[in-house]
C-alpha cells in the first residue's frame, strides 16, 4: 500500500496537477491538506473520472483535508471529520480519519503557529495537545496506523536548510520539538528516517527567493507510523519533480510504500 501526503495548497487551483500525478503514480492513498473548499465545492467528480473516491472535510478559503482512495480497490470505514472527541468541535477543519483495509490513516493539517509569542502559536499547541490526546482515546498505538500531514514542525537539524539560523523560531522551536517527541514516545516512527539517514531533504519551499532552486526548503511534511507499520515500510521518500515548474503546490508530496 502507498499511502501519500501532499499540502496542496488549493485543491481546486491543482486539480489537473494533482490528477496527473495520480495517473503517474497510482497510489493507494493520498492524503492533501490546505484544500481551501467547502464541501460542497470539492472536486470529487474530476477524481471519481481518475479513479478515485473522495472523502473531504474543508472551509471556504483556508485549511480543509481530503483523502483520495483507490475505489476499485479500498472501501473507507470508520471515517471521522474533526476531532470527533465529543468536545466543541474545532472551527477549523484539519483533520480527517478513515481506515483503509486494516491500515487506519489519520490526515492532519497542523496550524502553521505564525510566531512563538502569537496566540496562533498558542493554538498550534493546544491543538497538537488535543490531537495527541485523540490518539490516546481513539486510536491504537498497537495496531498499523499512519498519522500523515502537513506538521508545520521540522523534526531536527538535518530537515532545514540553515538550522542556526531558524533555530528557536516558527517550524524549529524547542516547544515544537518536544510536542513531536512526544508522538513519538506513543509510538509512531518518522517512515522516511527509516530509509535516508542524510540531510537537506525537503518537502516545502517558499515561493520567494528562488528557494527551491537555492534548496532552501524545510521537511515539514510527515508520514508517521506506529510500529507495526513502520515494520512494514519498505521506502518513503519526497517527490521533489512535482514542486518543479510553474503552477505548483510550495510543498511536495511523500510517497510511503508499506508491504500490507
Amino acid at each position: 500500500m502507498r499511502i501519500v501526503t501532499w499540502n496542496v495548497n488549493s485543491v481546486r487551483r491543482r486539480q489537473e496537477k494533482v490528477t496527473e500525478w495520480l495517473a503517474r503514480h497510482e497510489p493507494d492513498v493520498l492524503c492533501m491538506q490546505e484544500t481551501k473548499v467547502v464541501d460542497d465545492d470539492f472536486p470529487a467528480a474530476a477524481f471519481d473520472a481518475a479513479g478515485y473516491g473522495s472523502l473531504f472535510h474543508g472551509q471556504n478559503s483556508y485549511n480543509g483535508v481530503a483523502i483520495l482512495y483507490r475505489k476499485d480497490a479500498l472501501t473507507p470505514e470508520d471515517v471521522r471529520r474533526g476531532f470527533d472527541d465529543g468536545a466543541e468541535e474545532d472551527p477549523q477543519a484539519r483533520i480527517l480519519r478513515a481506515t483503509f483495509a486494516g491500515v487506519r490513516v489519520v490526515n492532519v493539517y497542523v496550524p502553521n503557529g505564525q510566531a512563538l509569542d502569537s496566540d496562533k502559536f498558542v493554538y498550534k499547541m493546544a491543538w497538537l495537545d488535543r490531537l495527541l490526546r485523540v490518539c490516546e482515546t481513539s486510536e491504537d498505538a498497537a495496531g498499523e496506523l499512519a498519522l500523515v500531514g502537513d506538521f508545520n514542525i521540522a523534526p531536527d537539524d538535518r530537515d532545514v536548510h540553515d538550522p542556526d539560523a531558524w533555530r528557536g523560531k516558527i517550524h524549529f522551536s524547542e516547544p515544537e520539538h518536544a510536542q513531536l517527541a512526544r508522538y513519538m514516545d506513543w509510538g509512531l516512527t518518522d517512515c522516511l528516517r527509516l530509509h535516508h539517514e542524510e540531510a537537506g531533504i525537503y518537502s516545502w519551499w517558499d515561493y520567494r527567493r528562488l528557494a527551491f532552486q537555492k534548496r532552501m526548503g524545510l521537511r515539514i511534511d510527515l508520514v508517521l507510523a506506529t510500529a507495526s507499520l513502520a515494520a512494514a515500510c519498505t521506502d518513503c521518500v519526497v517527490d521533489k519533480d512535482a514542486r518543479r515548474g510553474k503552477g505548483t503546490s510550495d510543498h511536495a508530496p511523500v510517497v510511503a510504500t508499506f508491504d500490507v
